[in-house]
């Protein structure tokens, strides 16, 4: 009889608690399939999550420690992208003129600043040109960012940091910066925050100066420059001028070698310039010449053929026309030579030829000269001339000798470079062209017109009212103008613009000199008088005898019988003019 079975005879659990293995239950494949995509699935949830919080931990480090919050960081990657580099611009010799820089621009985060109302103190203490009022204003504000400074220097940077006042950071920015400052501020302009050219160069080639590496040249020569800026700065105070203009041109190129408009300002800080110191004299504002305009009324009857320098007209008595009057500010009463009429600059003399020429030989020559319509340069900033319409007798008479019309001080260089050039006439440019590039020109005029123009502005400076702008050595030839400038509907007597317009050596011309300035008062040097002869001829005078050298120019024997013959107005007797 078998013994009664018990539990400790369990096959599947022997004696003494230690069970051998029991066979593994076989599984059917479809539940093996089932148990391996589990598993997989459990592993990928476990992997985003591990993933989720790991992007959540480095976007509150991000946050907390290294970035500012919300609207800042917004902030700062817009100021990021708003910076764009400009390529420098130069003058012709290389010497910089303006070029970028990498500045710091500070601002706070409000919500960061522990006591606003101390740390609004100490930032006025280090940046004194802040308004305390306007500071404490945005560190209150409910604002997440706020700009407190824009473009601090490395100094303003280093001791706003010293203060240690948390919710204050920098954002680098890039910065335009104008070496020779109020120097050439006209010509190269200035820009914006955002580098956005505003003015001048900066404007007219803003397009190209974001996209080209290499620097871009200018024609300008800033000694040039400097020296022109001196000279005419010196005569605006002396004269207590309310401005003036100075322009040096290549005339054989069109080249522009320095341009002055005084008052001027800093390119480096153009929120402080006023209407008046931005305002471009030489190529935007426009203005009645004066007698330098008897430079073309001249050329324009001899190269018509309707006057030689033989020719005289009658200057001794004053032209009554409807109700002007025209006379001379010298009054010699008698006929006069061409000659006569240019160095005794005879207003009688000019309109008499004007109308012998007729009004229509006048307005074709100066349309050949540019004069009736805008030039085209570089710089944007250009003024349109104001032509008389309809144009009458009077006006005829009136243009002759440069009142009745107006034009820049740019469009009366590039006229007056072609008269003396031999009748070539160049667009002018504020770019240097390349190596050996020879500028093409039009002919507007007969050479033997330029050689005899040439002739009478030399004798304006050698015995006419012209003779202060004379420069030992170097020929000089030129002409004078006086304006009294429009007020309403009439003239204002006291209000001058004095001009000379000088080219130098008058034999051979290379360069034209420009000087003009602006309501001038007499003083007792000048015996109380603010006329052209004596207040812009002279600096005309200084410039050229500071620029020559500069420009290659070796001094000459003025009375050598070379220059004396190339000079010479045969066959009619000039005389010497009594004064200025």
């Amino acid at each position: 009889m078998k013994a009664p079975h018990r539990y400790d005879d369990n096959p599947c659990k022997p004696r003494h608690f230690k069970p051998p293995p029991c066979a593994p239950v076989a599984l059917d494949e479809a539940a093996q399939q089932t148990l391996d995509i589990g598993r997989t699935r459990l592993l990928v949830t476990a992997g985003l999550f591990v993933v989720a919080f790991a992007v959540i931990a480095l976007r509150l480090v991000d946050v907390t420690l290294v970035k500012p919050a919300g609207e800042a960081r917004i902030a700062h990657t817009t100021a990021g992208k708003a910076a764009v580099s400009r390529a420098d611009i130069v003058d012709r010799n290389g010497v910089l003129l303006a070029t970028t820089l990498s500045s710091p621009s500070l601002f706070a985060n409000p919500k960061q600043i522990l006591d606003a109302r101390e740390a609004t103190q100490k930032l006025v203490e280090v940046l004194p040109d802040l308004s305390q009022s306007e500071v404490y204003a945005k560190l209150t504000s409910d604002r997440s960012f706020v700009w407190l400074k824009r473009l601090l220097t490395p100094r303003q940077e280093f001791e706003v940091n010293q203060l240690g006042i948390p919710g204050f950071q920098f954002q680098r920015e890039e910065r335009r910066v104008y070496p020779e400052g109020n120097l050439i501020a006209h010509v190269v302009g200035y820009t914006g925050l955002d580098n956005k050219g505003l003015a001048g160069i900066e404007r007219g080639f803003d397009d190209i100066l974001k996209e080209r590496k290499q620097p871009l040249q200018l024609s300008i020569d800033i000694r040039l420059q400097e020296i022109l800026h001196d000279e005419l700065s010196r005569a605006v105070q002396d004269f207590s001028a309310k401005g003036g203009v100075g322009l040096v041109m290549d005339v054989h190129t069109g080249e522009v070698l320095a341009l002055v408009s005084l008052p001027d300002f800093d390119p480096n800080k153009p929120g402080t310039a006023t209407p008046d110191t931005i305002f471009n004299r030489a190529t935007l504002g426009t203005y009645e010449m004066g007698s330098t305009f008897k430079i073309f009324t001249t050329a324009m009857a001899l190269d018509s053929h309707t006057a030689t320098l033989a020719s005289s007209y009658d200057a001794s008595h004053p032209i009554h026309i409807g109700r002007f009057t025209i006379h001379d500010y010298h009054d010699l009463h008698r006929a006069l030579s061409v000659p006569e009429i240019f160095e005794y600059s005879s207003n009688i003399g000019a309109a008499r030829m004007a109308m012998d020429a007729g009004t229509d030989r006048l307005k074709d020559f100066l349309g050949r000269l540019g004069l009736l319509k805008p030039p085209v340069f570089e710089i944007p900033e250009i003024g349109a001339p104001l032509v008389p319409s309809p144009w009458h007798d009077v006006n005829t008479m009136t243009v002759a000798f440069g009142h009745g019309i107006s034009v820049s001080p740019l469009q009366l260089a590039i006229a007056a470079s072609a008269v003396v050039n031999g009748g070539i006439l160049h667009p002018a440019t504020i770019i240097k062209p390349p190596p050996g590039f020879i500028p093409a020109g039009q002919q507007v005029m007969s050479t033997r017109t330029s050689d005899d123009m040439r002739r009478l502005m030399r004798l304006v400076v050698e015995q006419g009212t012209g003779e202060f702008a004379a420069a030992p050595g170097y020929v000089v030839g030129g002409k004078t103008g006086t304006a009294e400038k429009v007020s309403g509907h009439s003239y204002a007597h006291k209000a001058l613009l004095s001009s000379f317009l000088g080219a130098f050596p008058i034999n051979d011309p290379r360069y034209l000199v420009l000087a003009i300035v602006d309501e001038p008062h007499g003083t007792p040097k000048t015996h109380g008088f603010a006329t052209g002869g004596w207040t812009a001829a002279p600096v005309v005078g200084h410039a050229i005898q500071r620029m020559a050298p500069l420009l290659g120019i070796p001094p000459v024997d003025e009375n050598a019988p070379e220059i004396r013959s190339a000079l010479a107005i045969d066959g009619v007797q000039v005389k010497k003019l009594a004064s200025n």
